[in-house]
């Protein structure tokens, strides 16, 4: 049986709400819900967010990580050592491994993994570009792969790695303390900072 709302503006909101990821009918009726409940400001200040966050991002056209400008304040960071290069499948992953306080590289974002059951390619995400990075800074000497241990993550693991292996890079792994098939961004900040210090030649 539908819904029955008493008003079209509130059926409207709960159906862009639904839009959301994980977010079905009845979540949705009640965060709308909430919404109206709060003063106008506050509701037009949350709208702003939103609508200047999508006019206004920018993605760093080194890392290709979510930024303010054109180069994120990481690639920017003289104090980074800019010889190891962390390679991740999205920004959810950047922000887990940065909290964890035990890496001090840079990164590349490639935008996601190679899964031809989705229709994702080499071509549809940022390896060409990593590529390009790493043949033309000499000042890069390791590259870590932490894709998620999902099938779709090793297979780009592996690409990747076949892609540099002429530039005779060092090119490590995450350690295996997380289990397989687990998301990195989901994956606890203890386990994870160790994953990453305890990171292994990739074969």
């Amino acid at each position: 049986m539908n819904q029955q709302y008493p008003s079209r503006l509130l059926e409207k909101a709960v159906d862009e709400f639904a839009k959301l990821p994980g977010v079905g009918r009845k979540t949705a009726l009640r965060l709308v819900l909430h919404m109206l409940r709060q003063d106008v400001s506050m509701v037009d200040a949350f709208a702003g967010a939103m609508t200047n966050l999508r006019h206004n991002v920018k993605y760093c056209r080194v890392c290709h990580n979510i930024s303010d400008s054109e180069i994120c304040p990481i690639c920017s960071n003289p104090h980074r050592d800019a010889s190891i290069v962390c390679v991740v499948e999205n920004v959810q992953d950047v922000m887990a491994i940065e909290n964890t306080q035990q890496y001090n590289g840079l990164y590349h974002v490639l935008g996601g993994v190679i899964s031809p059951m989705d229709g994702v390619g080499p071509g549809d995400i940022e390896i060409d570009s990593l590529v390009r990075r790493v043949e033309e800074n000499e000042e890069i000497e390791e590259i870590v792969l932490a894709l998620s241990s999902t099938m779709e993550g090793d297979t780009t693991n592996f690409y990747i790695s076949r892609k540099l292996a002429p530039y005779r890079k060092k090119i490590s792994v995450i350690a295996r303390g997380i289990s397989v098939g687990n998301e990195l961004e989901y994956t606890d900040e203890v386990t994870l900072g160790r994953s990453i210090l305890n990171r292994t030649p990739f074969c």
